[in-house]
């Protein structure tokens, strides 16, 4: 009798490109998302931790082109299921499937933060993640300066793990973040 192959994890995310939750769907970014990217992308207030701040909707599609079509696969926009009004994006970033770990990252305008709307399709992302990818350890920074990303993360049942001072440069800045981690055992204790 022989044994199946394994699926690849790139098998695995070509295989739930298109996602729901209760209020969101996930699917791929397009260049049709350009202009409401461009929305948020362009407010320093949302894009001042995470990346620069968009000046045009030619850089917004750059962006989109680059970023999350050229590499799509484990990359989404967050959709709104009332209105499929495209409000932010979220990812699985720095798969490493052989020592079967990632990273999440997330961006919301701001014209829905505080709605518990990342934390859902965070959640959808670790289900993938741990129960469909098989990782042991998903993780997430963020800059110390922006703690309601924390907050986001220990929502999702994510738990600090350090503070690291100068570890990476944004804008021209040294940045301190905080590192989070959720590990397989973790993300089954709390279902």
């Amino acid at each position: 009798m022989s044994i199946p192959p394994v699926k690849s994890m790139a098998l695995h995310l070509a295989e739930h490109r298109f996602m729901e939750t209760e209020r969101l769907l996930l699917r791929p970014v397009d260049l049709i998302d350009a202009a409401s990217m461009y929305d948020y992308a362009s407010d320093e207030e949302v894009s001042q931790f995470v990346f620069p701040t968009h000046q045009s909707i030619q850089e917004t599609q750059q962006a989109i082109a680059e970023f999350f079509i050229n590499n799509s696969l484990g990359k989404y926009a967050i959709v709104l299921k009332e209105t499929q009004q495209m409000i932010g994006t979220i990812d699985l970033q720095n798969i490493d499937e052989k020592n079967r770990k990632a990273e999440i990252g997330y961006t919301l305008s701001k014209n829905y933060w505080g709605q518990g709307l990342v934390p859902e399709a965070a959640k959808q992302l670790l289900w993938l993640a741990f129960c469909q990818l098989k990782l042991n350890v998903v993780s997430a920074i963020h800059d110390i300066d922006n703690p309601n990303s924390g907050r986001v993360m220990e929502k999702i049942g994510m738990q600090p793990v350090g503070i690291f001072p100068n570890y990476m440069i944004h804008k021209g800045k040294n940045v301190t973040v905080a590192i989070y981690c959720l590990t397989i055992d973790d993300y089954h204790a709390l279902k």
